[in-house]
């Protein structure tokens, strides 16, 4: 297991969608089940989407 922030996981997999992404989501901590080595860009992306999809779903509450 690994933790990580979701700005580690873009920079390595995904930097074209960095800027695209709130401070706020890029500092949002991942747990990985099998390390950061263990992922491919699919996965990074996946990731993103979820973490954005929580980020707005709290939005929405206040």
């Amino acid at each position: 297991m690994e933790t990580v922030s979701l700005s580690r996981i873009v920079m390595m997999l995904t930097p074209e969608l960095y800027p695209f992404l709130k401070r706020n989501e890029l500092d949002f901590q991942i747990v990985l089940a099998n390390g950061i080595d263990a992922l491919v860009a699919e996965d990074a992306v996946e990731i993103i989407q979820h973490s954005i999809y929580e980020h707005q779903k709290d939005a929405r509450l206040h």
